[in-house]
């Protein structure tokens, strides 16, 4: 049976191909993704891009080659078989588009409006490779997927799609709800494990929740997906702190036969310069947790946040241009970006660094922050900032930001956000004796399997990482599932 369903697969493909001739499919543009205007946005939270629409969806979809050695999947962390998606948006089989991404991603809504597709799957596109064009939309086109699909399935046109799933009885336990673990209990739960997610926040999402605004993310979207996963069988449970409120013995009492940590990097990096105590003064990740998670930007929220008219953002990367484009939103009369390299160096996606320009941030780049001035009563009041010039790459393949010799400003500012990276969360790495830890405080695992020095304890994400993407995440996730799978079934 699986025979004829690939012959018939391939026969279908052809026919397509046949349809638009590779040549015509080359001629065609790139379709830009609708957006709301940019002063409107930045008065509220509403989502930025507005998505695709049928029409735009398969205009793209015909510009994919169907590549017999499609290199776009040798970018994807989580391997999705991107041509057999497109091809089906093309054709205009949309649910069984989303049938084939979900084989392999447990978040296509997410990942369709937050990955960086420039750097992963679409770099890879024979567009950019080979004829320096710009690369088949695949984010876009994801994201068109997935909407499609959670719309069709809220408005009772379609029904939840999956392949029985045998439940096995072995229990597994994971520690945070954020990415990487979502994407391990999604393929679990496939093999019939019964898995429990514990949360440490009140809410679930881990860093989709609090660290990404709802203009580039909403809420309703992490929902799904979490409601996905829910009805798969996988249990989840808040206000858990996995090595404090529930031990790694605890577990192991519990009957949890393997321990997936997926805890994250909750705890931000400060620059260590003077002034970073005065008021007005916080981390990326306070701000935006605050922001997002407790609401505080609200009228009436139990959680307060200081509300600037000039705020500063220190650095360069995605959190710091959802911090800076929060400002706005929260009434910041004049939003900063302040970053040490130039922006070509930026490992900002492309596309926030020109929503926030879009919205009126200022870029002030090949500056960096020497100190924040108090104004007599423990407030920040202004900013005194060194100008940069670039000199050789370092390891990061970035050329360093330099000093230029006296060459200092100051800039009048009432809240300056710090966001120039994170540490792991230290509290598994401290309390689970055994583990091996490196100086970065991160859990060392096998590169095949993501198993630590405890053999049942499996770790991915930033908790390994430092800090990575989603997608990174949600790849390490799939990893240690399937090292999980391999480990129990050993046991047997």
């Amino acid at each position: 049976m699986d025979l004829i369903k690939e012959r018939r697969a391939q026969e279908w493909r052809e026919e397509l191909r046949k349809a638009t001739s590779p040549k015509e499919r080359m001629a065609m543009t790139r379709v830009e993704m609708p957006a709301l205007d940019g002063k409107y946005r930045a008065t509220n939270h509403e989502e930025v891009s507005q998505g695709l629409t049928a029409e735009m969806a398969q205009s793209e979809a015909k510009r994919c080659l169907d590549c017999v050695n499609p290199s776009c999947m040798e970018g994807c962390p989580v391997s999705i078989h991107i041509p057999s998606f497109i091809k089906n948006v093309e054709a205009g089989s949309v649910l069984e588009a989303a049938r084939v991404i979900r084989e392999t991603s447990s978040l296509p809504g997410v990942c369709g409006r937050v990955c960086p597709q420039e750097k992963q799957c679409e770099s890879k596109c024979i567009y950019t490779q080979k004829m320096n064009k710009p690369a088949v939309a695949i984010g876009f086109l994801e994201r068109y997927v997935s909407d499609y699909e959670r719309e069709a399935i809220l408005n009772g046109s379609a029904e939840e799609s999956r392949d029985p799933i045998v439940p096995n009885g072995i229990k597994v336990a994971i520690a945070g709800s954020g990415p990487a673990g979502l994407s391990c209990a999604g393929d679990l739960a496939k093999w019939g494990y019964d898995v429990t997610v514990f949360e440490a926040l009140h809410e679930l999402g881990g860093v989709l929740r609090y660290g990404i605004p709802e203009f580039r993310l909403p809420n309703d979207i992490v929902d799904f997906e979490i409601d996905k996963l829910k009805a798969m069988g996988i249990k989840f449970e808040t206000n858990v702190i996995v090595g404090k409120t529930i031990s790694y013995e605890d577990l192991q009492e519990e009957g949890f036969k393997a321990i997936f940590v997926a805890s994250g990097a909750g705890l931000p990096r400060f620059m260590h310069i003077p002034g970073e105590n005065l008021v007005g003064v916080m981390s990326s990740n306070e701000y935006l947790t605050r922001v997002n998670l407790m609401k505080a930007g609200q009228p009436g929220a139990d959680t307060p946040v200081s509300h600037g008219k000039s705020v500063a953002v220190i650095g360069g990367g995605n959190t710091a241009m959802d911090s800076v484009r929060t400002a706005l939103r929260l009434g910041a009369q004049r939003a900063i970006i302040i970053y040490r390299r130039s922006e070509d160096e930026m490992p900002a996606r492309l596309e926030e660094v020109h929503h926030a320009k879009e919205e009126g941030v200022e870029f002030m780049t090949l500056h960096n922050p020497v100190e924040y001035i108090d104004d007599g009563t423990g407030r920040v009041c202004a900013m005194r900032v060194q100008k940069m010039e670039l000199g050789e790459p370092d390891a990061s393949g970035r050329r360093s930001p330099i000093p230029i010799e006296g060459a200092i400003e100051e800039i009048e500012v009432d809240q300056v956000i710090v966001s120039v990276g994170v540490s792991p969360n230290p509290i598994i790495p401290t309390n689970f004796k055994g583990l091996k830890i490196t100086k970065r405080g991160t859990i060392e695992v096998k590169e095949e399997t993501n198993q630590s020095d405890l053999e049942d304890v499996f770790a991915g994400g930033d908790i390994v990482r430092g800090g990575a993407t989603v997608i990174l995440a949600m790849g390490d996730g799939r990893k240690a599932a399937a090292g999980i799978h391999q480990y129990l079934q050993a046991m047997k």
